[in-house]
């Protein structure tokens, strides 16, 4: 691992623990000294946007291994959900903050995209095979889909959900909140 990947990996860790941890903090945890880090991130910022580049980076590469996991849609949505619950759960500063200030901006991957619009599809075709409820506008899945994913990262924090347990109410909360019927 390269030095500025293992400084973006501390940071997600430290900032993770703590948001209002200075440049100090996370080049102590890092076992550089400043003016090291200061050669990699001009200021804090910098470092966060590295943060929230490799946080996008590290989702779509999840989700299109999640989609690809399966032919099945309603596997790819089930790996989907625990993708998006693992990689929430390691950038949770960086949903926290791009929820309060979406200051971020990073491109898409062309792989990506076409990812995110199979999987559309696939929910279009559940809806007209009648596994998932046809009444649900595809926006509002999404939105329910993100927020499990908000809800299971907060449960895993509090720590009052045992964490073998998580991925299991997630999905079972997820699924009948769009009507999921298996025939």
């Amino acid at each position: 691992m390269d030095t500025q990947q293992k400084i973006i990996d501390t940071a997600i860790s430290v900032l993770n623990e703590n948001f209002s941890a200075t440049f100090e903090e996370i080049a102590v945890r890092c076992n550089l000294n400043r003016r090291t880090l200061h050669r990699y991130f001009k200021n804090r910022n910098e470092l966060l946007e590295a943060c929230n580049q490799n946080m996008m980076q590290a989702w779509e590469a999840a989700a299109i291994k999640a989609c690809n996991s399966s032919s099945d849609p309603l596997a790819q949505l089930e790996n989907l959900l625990y993708a998006g619950i693992d990689s929430g759960t390691k950038y949770a500063f960086l949903i926290k903050l791009n929820e309060i200030e979406p200051t971020y901006k990073t491109e898409t991957s062309k792989a990506y995209l076409k990812t995110r619009t199979d999987l559309f599809d696939a929910l279009q075709k559940l809806q007209k095979d009648q596994l998932i409820d046809s009444q649900l506008p595809l926006p509002w899945i999404k939105i329910l889909f993100t927020n499990s994913i908000t809800a299971t990262i907060t449960a895993f924090r509090s720590g009052d959900i045992a964490p073998n347990e998580i991925r299991k109410l997630a999905w079972t909360t997820f699924s009948r909140s769009i009507g999921l019927t298996i025939k």
